[in-house]
């Protein structure tokens, strides 16, 4: 299958960029309901609705979630192309709705989704609340987990871009996880389900994407949503979705994100019952918090009366600003930079750093500065 060309015949162009506005969404999920069929309903705090959508006929139960963090939208964006091509009445979409059943809900937190934050609008991390369930929004999925019976679980987020594949200079595109269901990590029948279900993922994009796959740090937390279901007995598998070079507003990414969905339920196989090989999911290199955004090496610097060598690096933070959302640099580390990298570097090349203020670059200031006075970075950037 090509998969590439596929995403390209299914992505729903009118929801893109970082920032999905409410509008848009509600006009694309009114179309869902030509298709799927609106199973359940709940309210957030500020009382948006929040929809549940199912799909397929087939006797497996897949429920998945996206945007449970309102600040995290790329993978929701794949679930709008993955549900677009589901409905497209292809020979392979008709294949996988003989075998499976979905249960999507697109949006989790849309109080959070319009103004663009991680928390609900109580300041709760929904994330932590499945012991407490104390959220509306908690309650909720809790309410479509039970009522569904999910045979697995797909808990869709996104990661910042600091998280490279290990440690060897490459992005984390995508990250996977079978979460733990105890303090020991064990690895029963349930987990390794989870664990098949990313090696047929992971095996599809690493011809796309070699080395650009992570494996997302399994630390025990029952008041997360993926362990809870997890020691529920229901296999989970978390889908995060990182950095591509120079794709900030996660275009790229969500295609990725797109082809691990149809790879996962493609019809290779009926179900996920075969082998799990935890080996092979062992092998995908654990993320590591790696990398920035931009690194500037071998910059001379006044410090103390006295030229010395340094680097320093910075770090985008994301505002929302009249619907889009802005990056702004800022410095983030100065100093020795060893085993680090930057998406984007520099060598200064003993040129001699200055902002206007100081020839120093202090910590969380932002990124406009120049280089020996004649080469000019604004936001980070090389200014043309």
């Amino acid at each position: 299958m090509d998969y590439e060309k596929l995403h390209a015949q299914y992505k729903q162009n009118q929801v893109s960029g970082r920032y999905l506005k409410s509008d848009i969404l509600e006009a694309t999920f009114a179309t869902w309901e030509l298709h799927l069929a609106k199973v359940k309903s709940g309210k957030s705090v500020l009382g948006k609705t929040i929809n549940s959508y199912r799909i397929g006929t087939g006797s497996v139960k897949v429920l998945m979630w996206s945007q449970m963090h309102g600040n995290e939208t790329t993978t929701t964006k794949a679930l709008i192309d993955f549900v677009h091509f589901l409905t497209s009445n292809s020979v392979e979409a008709k294949c996988i709705l003989e075998h499976y059943c979905f249960c999507i809900v697109p949006v989790l937190n849309p109080d959070g989704s319009e103004v663009y934050t991680r928390v609900n609008a109580n300041g709760v991390d929904l994330n932590r609340d499945f012991q407490d369930v104390s959220q509306p929004e908690t309650r909720f999925l809790m309410d479509v987990f039970h009522h569904f019976t999910p045979h697995f679980c797909f808990n869709l987020h996104d990661q910042r871009t600091i998280f490279g594949a290990g440690i060897n200079g490459k992005p984390a595109t995508i990250s996977f996880l079978a979460p733990s269901f105890d303090e020991k990590k064990t690895y029963n029948e349930v987990r390794l389900k989870a664990v098949a279900v990313i090696n047929k993922m992971n095996t599809v994009l690493q011809q796309l994407i070699p080395d650009q796959i992570g494996r997302f740090d399994d630390a025990f937390n029952v008041n997360c949503a993926g362990d809870t279901f997890q020691a529920l007995e229901v296999p989970t598998i978390l889908v995060e979705a990182g950095h591509f070079p120079s794709d900030y507003p996660r275009e790229i990414t969500r295609r990725y994100v797109f082809i691990a969905l149809v790879s996962a339920f493609e019809c290779t196989d009926k179900n996920f019952t075969s082998e799990s090989h935890l080996a092979d999911y062992l092998k995908i290199p654990q993320n590591e918090q790696v990398f920035f955004d931009f690194i500037y090496k071998n910059v001379r610097i006044n410090y103390d009366g006295s030229d010395l060598l340094t680097n320093f690096a910075i770090q985008f933070q994301e505002e929302l600003v009249q619907q889009e959302i802005v990056f702004t640099g800022y410095v983030a580390k100065v100093g020795s930079l060893s085993g680090l990298y930057g998406h984007v570097e520099h060598d200064a090349q003993n040129a001699l750093y200055t902002d206007g203020f100081s020839n120093f670059p202090e910590l969380n200031t932002k990124a406009n500065f120049s280089l020996d006075s004649s080469l000019e970075f604004v936001n980070g950037f090389i200014k043309n």
